[in-house]
């Protein structure tokens, strides 16, 4: 029943990923698998609702919410946290601007973790616990193979559950 849930709820993430992030995404390309985006033509919406609120998410190529390599770019704003919680896939993450703080483990503890400075570059393994926070404003870019999930370790950080 539990392994069913979780698979109910991952296609359901899919389609909620897909349907808000695949538009942007397409309306960039040029037709004959070519993207080219300068930052001032990037298109920002909303993040899906499995993060949590206040960030901006951009696709710039691919799918996140399919099982196929995609480029994202996430604008988070000063003092984003964003609790404990792993991947089911392998995730690479670069900044872009400002500095994330990433910490590894199952409980949040901002004294632990390293700062990422804009060019910084780190590699994650799928299913490693770690936690994210920003104390300025911050873009980062994630690419890896999709598709792209979060699940948090507390089920009481899950966006998604407290909505219900």
């Amino acid at each position: 029943m539990k392994n069913s849930s979780r698979i109910a709820r991952l296609l359901s993430l899919t389609l909620v990923i897909s349907a808000a992030l695949a538009a942007p995404c397409l309306a960039q390309g040029t037709g004959d698998g070519h993207t080219f985006i300068n930052v001032k033509d990037t298109k920002w919406g909303d993040a899906p609702p499995t993060l949590p609120k206040g960030a901006k998410l951009a696709v710039l190529a691919g799918d996140p919410g399919q099982p196929v390599p995609f480029t994202i770019r996430l604008m988070m704003p000063a003092n984003y946290n964003i609790p404990p919680h792993w991947h089911s896939q392998d995730e690479s993450l670069t900044v872009v601007s400002g500095a994330l703080y990433l910490g590894m483990g199952d409980k949040t503890e901002k004294p632990k973790a390293r700062a990422l400075m804009a060019g910084g570059f780190h590699f994650l393994p799928g299913k490693a616990h770690h936690y994210a926070f920003t104390k300025a404003a911050t873009v980062v870019q994630i690419h890896g193979p999709g598709p792209f999930d979060i699940n948090y370790l507390d089920p009481a950080d899950d966006p998604l559950k407290t909505k219900k």
